[in-house]
């Protein structure tokens, strides 16, 4: 069950960074006063990492115990430990790399040097979200085969053809409801080969956010507030259990 769903739209696409990672630092303060560890999954792209950015020069960050955070990814592409495509890489550059946070707590997903290919990868990764899926409350109302921690904030990015993490329009990758992660062997957005979480293990989340900037976005946001079959627009499967939030630039918001 899905809860309130709301749309907020700033002027700009700095604006939006700005205004999110307020919102994000806020949200996960507001959890450590309820909960201890609590969990953040985050995307990579422009946009996400333009939130991350604006997260490390953020004065809010002091109010964010760190030592109780633990981040995951919802997807990452499946090439070798410092590739530039890689998620965590630009990640670690503009956030992660200056925080004081455990090692432990930064849960990256397998590179190509550490797993055969990206459904041993995907395996690998589904482990370890199953180590913190028995503090989950509401643990019971996944299939057994999907564990994962109850994530307090998922901030997602949005493709302009509507994806969200690695699920593809046409894929029927948002129908998987089975495992928690999954290896994609043909994305039709380069690199091929990717790692990405499924929409049971997106969902099994208080608050689901996707964030979106730029023109280009403002179809797919259409389609999937509209109302959109998620095999044709994935972002419309996006829902938090408790709060789901559009966060929009202008230009993302023009349709």
């Amino acid at each position: 069950m899905t809860g309130q769903r709301a749309v907020l739209v700033h002027p700009t696409a700095q604006a939006l960074a700005r205004a999110t990672a307020a919102r994000l630092l806020l949200a996960l303060a507001d959890a450590q006063a309820l909960r201890s560890p609590i969990h953040l999954a985050i995307a990579g792209g422009s946009v996400g990492t333009q939130v991350l950015a604006e997260v490390a020069t953020s004065p809010l960050l002091e109010n964010v115990d760190l030592s109780g955070l633990h981040v995951w990814w919802v997807d990452e592409r499946f090439v070798p430990c410092g590739d530039p495509d890689r998620n965590e890489g630009q990640a670690t550059e503009v956030l992660f790399g200056g925080l004081d946070i455990p090692a432990e707590n930064v849960h990256r997903m397998p590179t190509s040097d550490h797993a055969s290919d990206p459904d041993a990868a995907a395996a690998d990764y589904a482990t370890e979200l199953t180590a913190f899926a028995a503090a989950s409350p509401d643990r019971a109302e996944l299939p057994a085969s999907v564990g994962t921690p109850e994530f307090d904030v998922v901030l997602l990015g949005m493709g302009p053809d509507g994806h969200i993490a690695s699920l593809f329009p046409g894929h029927g990758t948002v129908r998987i409801t089975d495992r928690s992660v999954i290896g994609v062997s043909d994305s039709p957005k380069p690199p091929p080969r990717r790692i990405s979480l499924t929409v049971p293990a997106l969902t099994h989340a208080r608050q689901v956010w996707v964030v979106a900037a730029g023109a280009a976005k403002a179809d797919a946001v259409a389609r999937a507030l509209g109302g959109a079959e998620p095999d044709e627009v994935p972002a419309a499967a996006a829902a938090g259990r408790d709060v789901t939030l559009w966060l929009l630039d202008a230009e993302a918001a023009g349709r």
